[in-house]
């Protein structure tokens, strides 16, 4: 391994997209997001290969069977994420660290395969009420659909202490702050 690995977790809509994306805007931290490969459908706005790699479920699982993935998962049936090898070797080449955001089971997965080499921090919603309501506003989900995120989303909270550190995101500005400064520590090591 090249680099080192900084993981963020947490359920749908607490804020670790928007964190991900002002650390890898601080230059002296030498961070480049993976982008995970997908199945699910492009949003509009999206990109493949900035946001992620889209492919059928047909490759995905074509490329499970080849190994090129380090982790991977069917997050909902036939909805598989994962981080490929190929994405690592492309951040490290560069002499980057690489930085990941990722849903919960993903983020043990990666903890377990980069050890101490990695820093994990779940990013946790003020309340699940608040969660709910931020799922809401962003407007990208039916009703059924933040109902199945919430459900996940009360599940995957069970998960916050197998991480390194838990970053409570209840006020923006001082999240961005605490998360800043988890990564200066952990990479300054």
């Amino acid at each position: 391994m090249n680099g080192k690995s900084v993981i963020f977790s947490a359920p749908s809509g607490s804020g670790k997209t928007t964190i991900v994306n002002h650390l890898v805007k601080i230059d002296e931290l030498k961070l480049e997001f993976s982008v995970s490969a997908c199945t699910r459908k492009m949003r509009e706005g999206e990109v493949h290969g900035r946001d992620y790699y889209f492919m059928s479920a047909e490759e995905f699982r074509m490329r499970i069977d080849d190994n090129e993935f380090v982790e991977w998962e069917e997050v909902y049936k036939n909805h598989y994420y994962g981080t490929l090898k190929s994405e690592l070797d492309r951040i490290w080449l560069k002499s980057k660290n690489v930085v990941f955001d990722v849903d919960v089971i993903g983020g043990m997965n990666l903890k377990r395969h980069f050890g101490s080499n990695s820093l994990s921090v779940f990013v946790m919603p003020p309340s699940l009420e608040e969660l709910e309501k931020r799922l809401i506003s962003r407007g990208l989900d039916t009703p059924d659909k933040i109902k199945g995120r919430m459900s996940k989303a009360n599940y995957e909270m069970k998960y916050a202490g197998k991480f390194d550190k838990i970053l409570v995101n209840n006020d923006l500005d001082r999240a961005l702050k605490e998360a800043e400064a988890l990564v200066r520590e952990f990479l300054n090591k």
